[in-house]
């Protein structure tokens, strides 16, 4: 009798530290498994697996146009479109504008991309809202994108053209005789712009619209 009561008294003990071993081994599970995660999500953040967020971006659309640093900016009068300072950028008045995809310029350093200038070959005329005058305008674009946008813009000519007329005709006479006024219609051509090529060729680019020319009849 004294022996089994000695038995039952031992087998509690025993199966205490069988508990104790598989809450350890458990505990041990969950800190690898977290750990495992953890490394995991750090490595993606970081870029060490699958490729950092920008190259992919980049590689999705390799016809995209690409924004120009000035320190790759080509010489003015190659190809008859300068750059920043050469070319076709005369005109009285610049509107500028967010170009889209462009990213803000940091510091007072002034714009790092190159500006690509393009004048259109023909004068626009239309009449103006609303009144007996018409007004005849010289136009010229701008974008800190490479040339691909120049050639989407020629080879839009005619719906480009006609976006141009359809701004020019809801412009009111008021509008055309002040500084303000002119400033506000170089948005809305960079604007028409842009929408017209972004519907003909999914991307506009165009960042500034000046007038060359500038006669109210």
């Amino acid at each position: 009798m004294s022996d089994a009561k000695d038995t039952k008294d031992e087998t509690p003990p025993k199966k205490k530290g069988g508990m104790k071993k598989i809450l350890i081994g458990v505990v041990a599970l969950v800190v690898l498994v977290g750990g495992g995660v953890g490394a995991g999500v750090y490595a993606a953040q970081s870029g060490m697996i699958g490729g950092g967020g920008h190259a992919a971006a980049e590689k999705e659309d390799p016809n995209k146009p690409k924004l120009v640093p000035k320190s790759e900016q080509k010489h003015a009068g190659e190809g008859g479109e300068g750059g920043e300072g050469g070319g076709h950028g005369g005109g009285e008045e610049g509107g500028a504008a967010k170009v889209e995809g462009a990213p803000t310029p940091e510091g007072h350093g002034g714009d790092p991309y190159a500006s690509n200038y393009y004048a259109m070959d023909k004068e626009f005329t239309a009449n103006l809202q609303d009144s007996v005058h018409f007004v005849q305008v010289g136009v010229a674009v701008s974008t800190p994108y490479d040339e691909k946008v120049i050639t989407n813009l020629k080879t839009n000519d005619i719906a480009v053209r006609s976006a141009v007329l359809m701004a020019l005709g809801e412009t009111s006479e008021e509008a055309v005789f002040s500084s303000q006024g002119k400033r506000a219609l170089q948005q809305r051509l960079v604007k028409a712009i842009n929408d017209t090529l972004q519907q003909k060729e999914g991307f506009g680019g165009i960042s500034n619209v000046y007038f060359t020319s500038f006669v109210v009849q």
